[in-house]
């Protein structure tokens, strides 16, 4: 059987640091209705930025 994508949609984290480096997960749309903000490590700036859910 399939995977249901309705409530787990795949989603794109790019850097606000502007490097253009992303990451992808899933989330849950039932508990995470507004777009997803995720401080992570950008390889390419070498430091913790905030990553913004882009669509």
């Amino acid at each position: 059987m399939a995977k249901s994508t309705d409530t787990r949609p795949v989603i794109k984290l790019r850097s606000t640091a502007g490097t253009g480096f992303t990451y992808v997960t899933t989330k849950n749309r039932r508990n995470d209705p507004d777009r997803m903000v995720l401080r992570k490590f950008d390889p390419v700036a070498r430091k913790h930025v905030e990553f913004r859910e882009e669509r």
